[in-house]
């Protein structure tokens, strides 16, 4: 009886060792795989985190230029013979307001304010772009990067033309000059003119 009771623990022994050796054949290659598995779910978690991060960052944008505009003035050649009209006077208050507006809307500019007496005394003492750099002073004084003035000539009621100055404040330099002709002393011929000025040479030279 002990003999086969033996043979049969032996037999159960190594039956159980075998058992064990196959278990840890199969064990080996789950658990290997397990960890494959968690890696590529890490590296997966990683660059999703990374496109988020990328997606969320935000595009740097252009910097805004500050203008300080110093008013509109107007060259009547023939003022002893055809004094300026209030309609004149009112179309120079226009342009500027269009300038202004037109430049902002571009997002590219943004002008600082200018008090309503100190403008009308620049307009009054000064004639801006022939005084001796006064225009860069009024610049640094109200913290703008650039200066601006608009000139209109008025050769006659059928022949105008309108010119646009930009100039750095830093430098001291003219940094934009154009001019472009309108035909008819009309508040259409004038912002017409102004605004293709505006979008096709001052902005068009800003890309």
């Amino acid at each position: 009886m002990t003999g086969p009771k033996v043979e049969s623990a032996s037999a159960i022994a190594a039956e159980a060792r075998r058992g064990s050796s196959r278990e840890v054949r199969f064990t080996r290659p789950r658990a290997l795989l397990a960890a494959l598995g968690v890696a590529a779910l890490l590296a997966l978690t990683f660059v999703a985190i990374g496109d988020r991060t990328t997606a969320a960052a935000p595009a740097l944008a252009d910097p805004v230029t500050t203008v300080a505009l110093l008013g509109v003035q107007f060259l009547n050649d023939h003022e002893d013979l055809e004094p300026t009209t209030d309609a004149e006077r009112a179309r120079l208050a226009s342009i500027e307001k269009l300038f202004k507006s037109e430049l902002e809307a571009s997002g590219r500019f943004r002008f600082v304010a200018i008090p309503a007496d100190a403008a009308a005394k620049i307009a009054a003492e000064r004639e801006i772009g022939n005084c001796g750099g006064c225009e860069f002073d009024y610049g640094k004084q109200y913290g703008a990067d650039d200066v601006a003035w608009i000139v209109v000539q008025k050769v006659s009621d059928l022949i105008l033309n309108i010119n646009v100055y930009m100039a750095d404040v830093a430098s001291r330099k003219l940094k934009f000059v154009h001019s472009v002709d309108i035909r008819g002393n009309t508040d259409e011929s004038w912002a017409r003119g102004l605004s293709y000025l505006v979008k096709n040479y001052l902005l068009a030279g800003q890309n």
